[in-house]
């Protein structure tokens, strides 16, 4: 005997099954693909036909305000009430069913009306993205730029020295000394960070920053100059830690570059900070650039020591910016030979040591 079956009985509980499965689908990709599941829902289920949030709209975004605090229900009658969603038990529901009540984040969104409550959940898990920046600055030296990124946990200070010191083949490297670190190459610039940063990625950045930076007349400048890349980068870093006035840049430029044509030594302060703390392991106790320097430091043995060793030291101190470089390139005209701090962030220039004394008498002290 053949058995008969009811068409509606088969038809519900095919239903029944379909929507089974679909709660088990989504259950068991919960853990390794949450990020996706909002999507995968908006996808995967339709809204019921009479539903007014099914697209979203082309009126004008509203702003929501989600409070640090604030519960599933507090979150869904605020969507209802400024009119983001119609309906604030399928959001409840949604968000229940996923199991994201506790992941909703506090921040204020844009939504358009009658945006699906799938999409919602996803933004509201994700909060605003917003762009992050690392920034470098002019003058600082490798091992500060290290500590930064450690800082920000963009990576540890292992790869962060695996990064500086690996082989490199960027073509801005090509004729640098071997033997030379990066220091000096890391141009100094404002750089965009996400979850995919490394060090690795951010020292590419650096190196391509400063490529980009020279262009064909600032290479053509290098080239018609007596000195090498490396080399106007490590004045350009002497320049650039001398002095924070850029107007003035051209003119200390113009000095060491008189010093360096009579022969005689830089006298150059930065190269004597940078020389007493090479050997630092960890930031020292006097910082990296030391302030009030001692006749001991003046004495410190070092290449570096441009009190003791005539002509460049072996390479840059820090990361010059673009002015510094540009300063070494096209220094002013002048006969001056020595400079003294004024106390307010500028320098009193001398041709004579006559003037020079005169200077340090007046604001020596001060």
């Amino acid at each position: 005997m053949i058995r008969r079956f009811d068409p509606i009985l088969i038809v519900s509980v095919l239903s029944l099954i379909w929507v089974a499965l679909v709660i088990s689908v989504l259950a068991a990709t919960l853990t390794d693909t949450q990020s996706r599941t909002v999507d995968a829902m908006a996808a995967s289920v339709p809204p019921p036909p009479d539903s007014a949030d099914a697209r979203p709209g082309e009126a004008e975004p509203i702003t929501l305000t989600v409070e640090p605090g604030d519960g599933v229900d507090a979150i869904a009658a605020r969507l209802v009430r400024s009119g983001v969603l119609h309906s604030e038990e399928r959001f409840r529901t949604l968000v229940q069913l996923i199991g994201v009540g506790a992941e909703l984040r506090a921040d204020i969104y844009s939504f358009a009306p009658n945006t699906p409550a799938a999409e919602i959940i996803r933004q509201l898990r994700e909060g605003v993205p917003r762009e992050r920046f690392f920034v470098v600055h002019e003058g600082m030296r490798i091992e500060e730029i290290g500590q930064a990124v450690v800082a920000l946990d963009l990576a540890t200070q292992e790869e962060w020295d695996l990064a500086v010191t690996m082989r490199r083949t960027e073509p801005i490297l090509r004729d640098r000394p071997f033997g030379a670190t990066l220091n000096g190459y890391l141009f100094p610039a404002t750089y965009p960070i996400d979850g995919e940063t490394t060090a690795e990625s951010l020292v590419v950045a650096m190196l391509e920053a400063l490529d980009e930076a020279l262009d064909q007349v600032l290479r053509g400048r290098i080239a018609l100059s007596q000195f090498t890349l490396h080399e106007v980068l490590t004045l350009a870093s002497i320049v650039e830690r001398e002095t924070l006035l850029r107007a003035e840049m051209p003119i200390v430029a113009s000095v060491y570059l008189n010093r360096l044509e009579a022969g005689v030594s830089l006298y150059a302060d930065p190269t004597v900070q940078y020389a007493i703390t090479t050997t630092s392991s960890g930031e020292p106790r006097d910082g990296w650039w030391k302030v009030g320097l001692t006749l001991d430091d003046l004495a410190f043995q070092s290449p570096y020591n441009t009190y003791l060793v005539a002509g460049l030291p072996p390479g840059p101190i820090a990361s010059p910016g673009l002015a510094a470089i540009e300063a070494v390139l096209s220094p002013a005209d002048t006969d001056y030979f020595y400079f003294v701090a004024r106390g307010d962030g500028s320098h009193a220039f001398a041709e004579t040591l006559a003037e020079h004394n005169e200077n340090v008498a007046e604001y020596v002290g001060q």
